[in-house]
């Protein structure tokens, strides 16, 4: 079997703080360091679970943070931008995990908590329904007929998760405190747990459905106080000063005609 690892960087073990996060923080190289270790770790576990192939997607903001000269080499690679694609070669895939993923924005506790960006978008709805990262990228696979089988993040997202898609498995690597502190478990538990669970997850593929919603979709955003919203585009409708609406086919679609 085939499998995506998207890979976010918040929810990552060790991360706690925008500094490591941000190209331009003061532990950001620390920060590429936790994230390439997850990943290694996942990767790991999807060979051990009976994957044959693994494809990882860089896609914490622009794409550039994995420290490729330490990644495991059976799997292969995808950093910088990838087009059109949220999650590219999805038709070619099985399964996927979202890895190191954070809860959607204004969940209390959350390690760095957002949806898709903390300084334009301040909510999300999904026909009605508020929607983070997590249920963003699962219900784009489902449209392709793809499940999510696993995650890794703060207790949060965890549960975010598990209230989101049925059966996922989730590796909790961390108790969120705040948006910037967190109780963290070692190294070696944290890559552990990923590794075990991303191996459970795979061998069970199957019994995870994909994640469906009625088309057309409604894609509902409201943005942060003064950012500008989308006044020339025809199909957008305005709700009030900070939120609009689009509907699409699919999310997929809605999302590219953001």
């Amino acid at each position: 079997m085939n499998v995506l690892i998207m890979v976010d960087m918040e929810g990552i073990s060790g991360i706690c703080r925008s500094s490591q996060v941000m190209s331009d923080g003061a532990h950001y190289q620390q920060g590429r360091k936790y994230y390439t270790w997850d990943v290694n770790a996942c990767v790991k576990g999807c060979f051990a679970g009976g994957a044959k192939k693994v494809v990882v997607r860089d896609a914490h903001s622009s794409g550039h943070h994995l420290i490729w000269e330490d990644l495991d080499e059976r799997a292969e690679y995808i950093q910088g931008n990838s087009r059109m694609e949220r999650l590219p070669l999805i038709d070619e895939m099985d399964a996927v995990i979202l890895l190191g993923y954070h809860a959607m924005a204004g969940t209390p506790q959350a390690v760095l908590e957002h949806t898709m960006s903390s300084k334009t978008w301040q909510n999300c709805w999904i026909n009605g329904k508020k929607s983070g990262e997590l249920a963003i990228d699962g219900i784009i696979a489902g449209e392709h007929g793809v499940p999510v089988i696993m995650t890794s993040g703060d207790d949060k997202l965890c549960k975010e998760a598990s209230e989101t898609i049925k059966g996922i498995v989730t590796a909790e690597v961390k108790k969120g405190l705040d948006v910037e502190g967190a109780i963290l478990l070692s190294k070696e538990k944290a890559h552990a747990i990923i590794t075990q669970k991303a191996a459970d997850a795979v061998k069970n593929f199957k019994k995870i459905k994909p994640l469906k919603v009625k088309s057309p979709v409604t894609l509902r955003l409201e943005f942060v106080s003064r950012v500008p919203l989308p006044l020339t585009r025809p199909y957008v409708n305005i709700i009030d000063g900070r939120i609009f609406e689009i509907k699409a086919p699919s999310l997929e679609k809605a999302m590219r005609m953001l």
